[in-house]
């Protein structure tokens, strides 16, 4: 058995270069694949195609058991109208959702305007719930879905947003998404086997320096995501775009 992810987008919010902060996670047994999509950023399918061709050729959206959602800023949710109508329309079936109930709370706020009405076979406009699109499954502390076990911190950050743990085959996934630094929250994500940590601008991200002044053995542990274009980082690695990582 083992714990794997593709980071398919590495971005800030203003990246020029790169995607957001985007990652599917595998767990393989066997001949057998699962796979967890955590934040969807548009354009979904174009980041699944251009992330995966090199490592899992032909993962898609319909690869996957479910999409973990940290929080609604676009360039982690952006992508949530096509995941959605493409299960609708596509796959003809809802598209499993898990997010934190303040999360989860403001989902189709941000949805309706677009996905709220489907023109019938007569032309005449039907209106739309997010239940005809999404199965949410909400969780505050941890949720099962298949081999994974799924832990979730609330973090510091300008909107509801969660933190976190990927357990699979023996293995345990930190991601902190977007957060300030937070000690405890980082002590919590940092018991992982290896931990993905924004390196952001901004008093609700966490400052690289932070990271970087950690010690030795806890640095050779985390992975960099969402840092801005012009960062060289040097005493961390950062992910890259279409690599695959073991847990």
């Amino acid at each position: 058995m083992t714990l794997s992810f593709i980071a398919l987008g590495t971005g800030d919010a203003f990246s020029a270069k790169r995607y957001g902060a985007c990652l599917a996670v595998e767990h393989r047994e066997g001949d057998t694949s699962r796979w967890l999509l955590i934040d969807c950023p548009h354009p979904i399918r174009k980041l699944l195609h251009e992330g995966s061709r090199e490592v899992a050729p032909g993962l898609d959206v319909g690869s996957f058991d479910a999409l973990v959602l940290t929080h609604l800023h676009a360039d982690h949710a952006s992508g949530l109208e096509g995941w959605g109508f493409f299960h609708r329309f596509a796959l003809q079936k809802k598209a499993t959702l898990l997010a934190h109930p303040s999360v989860a709370r403001d989902l189709w706020t941000h949805l309706q305007p677009s996905m709220g009405w489907l023109l019938d076979a007569r032309r005449e406009p039907v209106a739309m719930t997010e239940e005809d699109y999404f199965d949410v499954r909400t969780f505050v502390d941890e949720i099962e879905l298949g081999p994974f076990r799924i832990e979730a911190r609330t973090t510091w950050h300008h909107i509801p947003t969660i933190a976190l743990c990927i357990h699979a085959g023996g293995r345990c996934l930190g991601y902190s998404a977007d957060t300030a630094f937070d000690p405890a929250l980082f002590e919590w994500l940092a018991a992982s086997d290896l931990l993905v940590h924004e390196a952001n601008l901004g008093p609700a991200h966490t400052p690289y320096a932070t990271l970087a002044a950690l010690p030795a053995d806890v640095r050779a542990k985390i992975r960099l995501i969402a840092f801005p274009d012009d960062f060289v980082p040097d005493a961390i690695e950062p992910l890259r775009e279409g690599a695959r990582v073991e847990v």
